[in-house]
């Protein structure tokens, strides 16, 4: 699962031809890749169920009746939290039992998204307004503040090794931004912008580099700030949904697809899919 340089596209960029390792299929639509303790985890948005996968493609399934999960992260104590997207809500699950920790219907403008926890066990959520739309953080007790506004669909989200910078994809504005975390997200800066297609799931690695999931474009990119797209996985005619580094020594690159964009063309299908290669650099931060 190596991935090694091939030619250059009509931009200059070094395109990777990538041996792809087909590790679970047959779920409707996959969303927030999590790696912790072995396994990957990752919700089937429209399936209503958490799914985890090891190396070998063993595939497991929790049931979330009444609930459309997508962005998910685990605290220090390896409990999981998970964005219910539809009931706007964010979900504890301690192993045993799921519980509601904050319910955000009276804070948000939009439905859930992506989110990423903290060292600290707080959750950055998302909510995927096309204009306006705005980052809640949920404290260890539920409570829930905004702390960033005027974001244009907030999408995925990492926060770097040393704690002080969240980088969130603004999807409709084909753009990475990045935030200086305190108290509220009030300092941000431009990342990377002019995307070719609009970004969703991410990743970060330990040389400061962005795996962005391009969904209209058909590929995952690697992006170091200012927008230079370092290394390029093409993944023919399907979507690129979201990914995670994770596996052995964090260079495994898990990438989820599908075969459309938009999650409700594809209610009651089993279309998606979820990949991995092996990359140079492993994964740093959170998730």
């Amino acid at each position: 699962m190596t991935v090694a340089p091939s030619e250059r596209d009509t931009y200059g960029v070094i395109c990777k031809g990538a041996t792809l390792t087909p590790l679970a299929n047959g779920f409707c639509f996959g969303e927030g890749p999590r790696w912790f303790e072995g396994l990957l985890w990752f919700s089937d948005m429209l399936g209503e169920a958490l799914h985890t996968v090891n190396l070998h493609g063993d595939l497991s399934k929790l049931p979330l009746a009444g609930h459309a999960p997508s962005g998910l992260g685990f605290r220090p104590d390896g409990s999981l939290l998970i964005a219910s997207t539809e009931n706007r809500q964010v979900l504890h699950y301690d192993g045993e039992t799921v519980t509601t920790l904050a319910d955000l219907s009276d804070v948000v403008p939009a439905d859930l998204g992506d989110m990423v926890v903290d060292s600290l066990g707080r959750a950055y959520v998302g909510s995927q307004a096309r204009e306006g739309g705005v980052i809640v953080r949920v404290d260890l007790d539920g409570t829930a503040t905004v702390v960033a506004d005027d974001l244009d669909f907030p999408n995925g989200m990492v926060i770097t090794p040393d704690g002080t910078t969240l980088i969130v994809a603004e999807s409709t504005s084909r753009r990475l931004t990045a935030f200086v975390i305190d108290d509220s997200l009030l300092k941000r800066r431009v990342f990377a912008d002019g995307l070719d297609g609009p970004p969703d799931g991410i990743c970060l690695d330990a040389e400061g580099g962005v795996w962005t999931s391009m969904t209209l474009a058909n590929r995952f990119d690697r992006i170091v700030e200012g927008g230079t797209v370092t290394d390029r996985i093409v993944i023919g005619d399907r979507i690129a949904i979201a990914c995670t580094l994770g596996g052995p020594e964090r260079r495994t690159l898990f990438m989820l697809s599908s075969t459309s964009a938009y999650p409700q063309r594809l209610v009651g299908t089993r279309l998606s899919r979820l990949d991995a290669t092996t990359v140079d650099i492993p994964g740093a931060g959170l998730p």
